[in-house]
């Protein structure tokens, strides 16, 4: 209820739910939650995957707002992906990009988009 609750559009305030929904991280060495190394919301272990996926009987956490190197990236055996639509960020990473597809039947597949000109910021 407190994701239907929110007021649209908002801004992200730097704590509270509306921040940990853009900014909590998956890592592989958190159990439960932890710091972030980002400086702002918690990063969540496999066992919070695990919980939250079983509680709402959902098979697949879809999540954003976090490099990665090839666009997109799972966690927790494929429990969770993260993918990151902009590539070489900023001008300062060497990143893909990536975009998910969805069939009909619910089977994923990604798109990858190359960085054109890696390592150097353009504009």
């Amino acid at each position: 209820d407190s994701i239907h609750k929110i007021l649209r559009p908002t801004d992200v305030p730097d704590s509270g739910l509306i921040c940990d929904l853009l900014w909590a991280d998956p890592n592989d060495e958190t159990s439960g939650w932890g710091q972030n190394d980002r400086g702002v919301s918690w990063t969540f272990g496999t066992d919070i995957v695990e919980q939250f996926t079983a509680k709402f009987d959902i098979d697949l956490i879809y999540r954003a707002h976090q490099v990665v190197d090839e666009g997109y990236q799972f966690f927790s055996q494929r429990r969770c992906v993260t993918v990151f639509s902009a590539p070489n960020y900023c001008g300062d990473f060497d990143n893909s990009a990536a975009v998910m597809c969805v069939n009909e039947d619910l089977h994923c597949s990604f798109l990858q988009l190359r960085p054109q000109y890696a390592g150097t910021a353009y504009n």
